[in-house]
């Protein structure tokens, strides 16, 4: 008879300690992570593609230099860049437009609204590059995440995806919409 009745109360005794909840802790756990920003600072590769046109191909250098500079957060290095892709564009003829987007670049010192002029300047380079390259390929990449997901495109000299859109926030987020050979 005894061990008809330690065998229940030996089961309870184990459901009971089994099921017990641990006590929760109202606070927060701190875990304090040692974090060391490297700066690590993009640079854009050499372009491997060859133009019809060497102020074509001035152009393009000049827009790398911009995307580069948004690439690494960079307004005054975008500002600096985007004045050289302007004298670029007037040698070229290019339309209003694309002028009006590069300095709006060039006046800014706000990287977002230098990023949402870069849209109309990654439209009118991408216009001129149509039907003027030689040799090699150049990467239109695409960002669906850009512009409270609208998404954005960008011209790129690499397969390699650095958006500049949002740097080094998301410097990966990306992926190649097209080649322009």
């Amino acid at each position: 008879m005894k061990k008809y009745i330690a065998l229940p109360i030996l089961l309870v005794a184990i459901v009971a300690v089994s099921c017990k909840n641990e006590t929760k802790n109202d606070e927060p756990e701190v875990v304090t992570v040692e974090t060391t920003k490297e700066s690590a600072t993009y640079e854009a590769g050499t372009t491997q593609a060859e133009f019809n046109d060497p102020k074509i191909a001035e152009v393009f250098n000049q827009y790398i230099n911009v995307k580069t500079a948004l690439v690494n957060t960079d307004a005054k290095a975008a500002s600096v860049a985007a004045s050289n892709l302007m004298t670029a564009f007037a040698n070229v003829g290019v339309e209003e437009v694309a002028l009006k987007a590069a300095q709006n670049i060039v006046e800014s010192d706000d990287v977002e609204a230098q990023r949402t002029a870069f849209v109309a300047v990654t439209t009118s380079v991408e216009q001129l590059l149509t039907n003027n390259l030689k040799s090699g390929t150049i990467y239109k990449q695409y960002c669906p995440m850009a512009f409270d997901n609208t998404g954005a495109s960008w011209l790129s000299n690499s397969k390699d995806i650095y958006n500049p859109y949002f740097g080094d926030k998301m410097l990966k987020c990306g992926r190649i919409e097209a080649e322009i050979k």
